[in-house]
């Protein structure tokens, strides 16, 4: 396939067919529109804050099309075991076209650089999730969608003719709402989720990123999907919320991916019919047992889940336990966080906090008696970022054990900033158990790491923890989120994403159907006597 698909070009930013700064477009009945110039944002490179992309902020009054699309979805979905199955076929086949799209070097570069230049990090970065994206799609090709999401189970009934089958069974018209840190990873999973399991989703992805998720659209589109199967809304969080208002009594579910707090308000306004994968404060313990050699791979591993994309994960390493017969690891840390430049963008903007609110969060925590920074602590110098967005050092505050455990300290100190700035501190053996209070105390609980191949010591936190995505052993990490393992946290509310597990959990429901087909036989006596 070529990049017919696109509209625009990532490396000058311009449209491909008018030459003139990119815009976006919404996707509603089936096709493409655009809202007038006077409701358009013209987003600034993150990089050099010149105007790089107009978004539109689709307001109130052009809410009607996408209601009505969430009205054309039924209860029970645009498929199901018994109604239209040749979709699950058709759309294993546009998860076939699309992953060998996105295996396609100059498509593969196309959303690399695009996400690089509306959420700038590192190269590798970017590519993992262009990567992640096409392997998840590989997964739910072919007959796949129908093996998952399509195939049940059945249990004997009590006499013939009676038999229960349990299914899965979508939710009909759904919305998903995403976040700016992965703009094509997120949206892409969901969305395809979302419409292999039966269901219709609007997205709404965050307007600085939203771009990316329009162009992997316009992929599937030209995949085969049906441009009728979903719709797509450029706007504010200020205007999404209006809709939510406006359309709440036709949305069976909203999946939102962000802030705790944007979660737990949505889940007022939907009364309860939403799935979160909200953000997290991602405590890491490091044991006792990291010897000399493994150091460096910890500290590397360490550094990228603390600072990669600038800390803008909500998994990213918020939390730094380490044992204090790890005390060496200090100085390893410190070393790799002080490689991290703009120049390969290992560091970067930060999109959703300013320098001025960085600093505030730092003061506040250094008040507290015995905390003092490790490294870092500044803001960048020499750089174009414009001042609506936060530029600053990957940095490190140590906090004394014993501080995490006051209660009129906890929630300042475990407070996520979205951005490079974790918390460390040290423990010993006869800390376990204020150590395990302190873990079950952060909420939400999305990632945790355990640093160790200790098997007691791994049994003990994985008995006394709940976190959604926990990694254990030497090697273990607390941000990525592949196409292998389910990512998300865990809870009666918890949305996951990557595994059908993931999408049978946030996107089916469980239907029982109970077949008694053969009249009953009269007889003088029951045939077996109870």
């Amino acid at each position: 396939m070529d990049l017919s698909f696109a509209t625009l070009d990532p490396d000058t930013m311009r449209h491909k067919a008018t030459g003139c700064t990119a815009f976006a477009m919404n996707l509603s009945e089936g096709k493409f529109w655009f809202v007038e110039n006077s409701l358009t944002h013209l987003m600034p490179d993150p990089l050099t804050g010149a105007g790089m992309i107009s978004i539109p902020d689709t307001p109130p009054v052009k809410f009607e099309s996408f209601i009505e699309g969430l009205r054309s979805c039924p209860s029970y979905g645009l498929h199901n075991p018994f109604r239209n199955v040749e979709r699950y076929r058709g759309l294993g086949l546009v998860c076939s076209r699309a992953a060998r799209a996105l295996a396609d070097p100059d498509i593969a570069y196309f959303f690399t650089r695009l996400i690089q230049r509306v959420m700038p990090k590192s190269l590798p970065q970017c590519m993992g999730e262009v990567e992640v994206t096409r392997d998840f799609l590989y997964n739910f090709a072919g007959d796949n969608p129908r093996f998952h999401f399509g195939r049940g189970f059945s249990t004997p009934g009590n006499h013939a003719g009676q038999e229960s089958n349990g299914y899965r069974w979508p939710l009909g018209p759904v919305v998903i709402i995403t976040p700016f840190n992965f703009p094509l990873e997120i949206p892409a999973l969901q969305v395809v989720g979302a419409l292999l399991a039966g269901n219709r989703p609007l997205l709404k992805a965050d307007l600085k990123v939203s771009i990316v998720a329009e162009q992997f659209i316009r992929l599937l589109l030209a995949c085969g999907l049906s441009a009728h199967d979903v719709d797509l809304i450029h706007c504010s969080g200020e205007h999404m919320a209006a809709f939510i208002d406006a359309a709440e009594q036709h949305i069976a579910l909203c999946q939102f991916t962000g802030s705790s707090a944007v979660g737990a308000a949505l889940m007022r306004k939907l009364r309860g019919r939403v799935k979160l994968e909200d953000s997290g404060f991602n405590p890491k313990v490091i044991g006792r047992d990291v010897s000399d050699d493994m150091l460096e791979y910890v500290a590397w591993q360490c550094d990228q889940d603390a600072y990669a994309a600038a800390g803008q994960k909500c998994s990213a390493q918020s939390l730094l336990f380490v044992h204090e017969k790890a005390y060496r690891l200090y100085d390893a840390l410190q070393i790799r966080a002080s490689t991290r430049t703009l120049s390969d963008l290992t560091n970067g903007p930060l999109l959703s906090v300013t320098n001025e609110y960085v600093e505030a969060h730092i003061a506040a925590i250094l008040k507290l008696s015995g905390t003092y920074i490790l490294w870092g602590g500044k803001r960048l110098k020499n750089h174009t970022i414009p001042n609506t967005y936060g530029a600053f050092e990957p940095t490190a505050i140590f906090v004394p054990f014993r501080r995490l455990e006051l209660p009129k300290y906890f929630d300042l100190v475990t407070k996520e900033l979205f951005g490079p700035l974790q918390i460390i501190t040290t423990y010993g053996d006869q800390h376990i158990e204020l150590l395990l209070r302190i873990i079950e105390h952060i909420k939400p609980r999305l990632a945790a790491a355990i640093v160790s191949n200790e098997h007691g010591f791994l049994n003990t936190m994985l008995g006394h923890t709940t976190n959604g995505t926990t990694y254990v052993g030497l090697r273990a990490k607390t941000t990525g989120a592949p196409q292998n393992h389910w990512f998300g946290p865990c809870g009666p509310c918890a949305a996951g994403i990557g595994t059908p597990e993931a999408i049978r959990e946030t996107w089916t429901a469980h239907r029982e159907i109970i077949f008694d087909t053969i009249a009953p036989i009269r007889t003088a006596a029951p045939l077996v006597q109870t």
